[in-house]
C-alpha cells in the first residue's frame, strides 16, 4: 500500500512541478510589465516636472524682467513729474509774488491816493479863503458918512464874508473831534458847510456830522446825513464808500430798517468791490442772513395775452 501512494506521487510529482513554474513565470512576466509601466510613468513625469520647472523658471525671469521695466517706468515718470513741477511750481510761485507786490503796490497808490486828494482839498481851502481876501481887497472903499450920519456919493459896500476863514474853520472842527468836544464840533462842522459847502472839504465836514451824530446813537440824523455825503458829493469816492458804510449800520441800528441796511451794503459792494469797506460791508451781510453781492433780478410777471 506505501509502494502505491510513492509511485503515484512520483507520477504526480512533475505535472505539478511544471503548474507551478508556470504560475510562476506568469507571475514574474506580470512584475515586469508593471515595472516597466512604473518607469514609463516615472520617465513621463520627470519630463513633466522639468517642462514645468522650465516654465516656472521662464515665469520668474519675466516677472523680474516685468518688475525691471516697471521700476524704470515708475523712475522715468518721477522724474517727468519732478520736471514739469520744477517747469511750473517755480513760475507760479514767482507770479503768486507778483501778485502780492502788484496788491502792495497798488495799495500804497491807494494811500497815496488818498493823501494826495487830501492835500489837494486842503489847498483848494486855502484858494477860497485867498479868494475871499482878494474880494475884500478888490472891494472899493465906503464913503465917508455924511453929516447925518448915511454915506454919501454911492452904495456901495463891502461884500458879506464868512467870520471865519475855510481853514481855521474845519481845523478848529476836526481838533474838537479829536479831543471829544462833539457838541461843537457839530456846530463847527454845520457852519463849515453853511459858508463852505462847494469846497473839496466839504464832503469830509458832513460825513464827520453823521459821524458824530452816529457815536451820540441819533441813528436817524446819522442816517441822513451819510445819505448827504452820497448825494451831494458823489465825485468824493473815499467819503462816498464810508458814508454807504455807516448808513448801512445807522439803518441796521434802527427798528424796522435791516432791509434797507442790507440794501445798502449791497450796493456798497457793488459800487466799490474789492475795498476795504466793502469786505466791511460783506461781513455785516453775512451777519443779516444775506449773500454778499448784489441781489437776483425779481422776476417780471408775464404779460397776459390780449384776446
Amino acid at each position: 500500500m506505501l509502494r502505491r501512494i510513492c509511485a503515484w506521487i512520483l507520477i504526480v510529482s512533475p505535472a505539478l512541478a511544471f503548474g507551478a513554474d508556470k504560475s510562476i513565470m506568469d507571475l514574474q512576466r506580470d512584475i515586469a510589465s508593471l515595472q516597466e509601466m512604473v518607469r514609463g510613468l516615472q520617465t513621463s513625469q520627470n519630463e513633466k516636472l522639468a517642462a514645468l520647472t522650465e516654465l516656472v523658471r521662464q515665469a520668474v525671469g519675466n516677472s523680474n524682467d516685468a518688475s525691471k521695466t516697471g521700476f524704470a517706468l515708475q523712475s522715468s515718470l518721477q522724474q517727468s513729474l519732478q520736471g514739469m513741477q520744477d517747469k511750473v511750481v517755480a513760475p507760479v510761485a514767482g507770479l503768486n509774488t507778483r501778485m502780492d507786490q502788484m496788491s502792495n503796490d497798488l495799495s500804497k497808490l491807494g494811500n497815496a491816493v488818498s493823501d494826495l486828494t487830501a492835500m489837494l482839498a486842503k489847498m483848494q481851502t486855502q484858494l477860497t479863503d485867498l479868494n475871499n481876501s482878494m474880494k475884500v481887497l478888490q472891494a472899493p472903499a465906503a464913503p465917508p458918512p455924511s453929516a447925518t450920519g448915511a454915506p454919501t456919493g454911492g452904495s456901495a459896500a463891502f461884500p458879506a464874508l464868512p467870520p471865519i476863514s475855510a481853514t481855521d474853520l474845519y481845523n478848529n472842527a476836526d481838533r474838537d473831534r479829536g479831543a471829544a468836544h462833539y457838541d461843537l464840533a457839530l456846530q463847527e462842522f454845520s457852519d463849515y458847510l453853511k459858508y463852505y459847502g462847494n469846497t473839496a472839504q466839504a464832503a469830509a465836514a458832513q460825513f464827520y456830522i453823521g459821524w458824530i451824530r452816529y457815536g451820540q446813537r441819533d441813528f436817524e440824523s446819522a442816517a441822513q446825513d451819510f445819505e448827504n455825503v452820497v448825494e451831494k458829493y458823489p465825485d468824493d469816492t473815499t467819503r462816498v464808500q464810508e458814508a454807504m458804510y455807516y448808513r448801512g449800520m445807522s439803518l441796521e441800528r434802527i427798528t424796522g430798517h435791516k432791509t434797507e441796511a442790507a440794501q445798502e451794503y449791497i450796493d456798497l459792494v457793488k459800487e466799490f468791490p474789492k475795498t476795504d469797506y466793502a469786505d466791511k460791508a460783506c461781513t455785516q451781510l453775512q451777519g443779516l442772513g444775506r449773500h454778499c453781492g448784489p441781489p437776483a433780478a425779481a422776476k417780471k410777471p408775464a404779460a397776459k395775452k390780449k384776446n
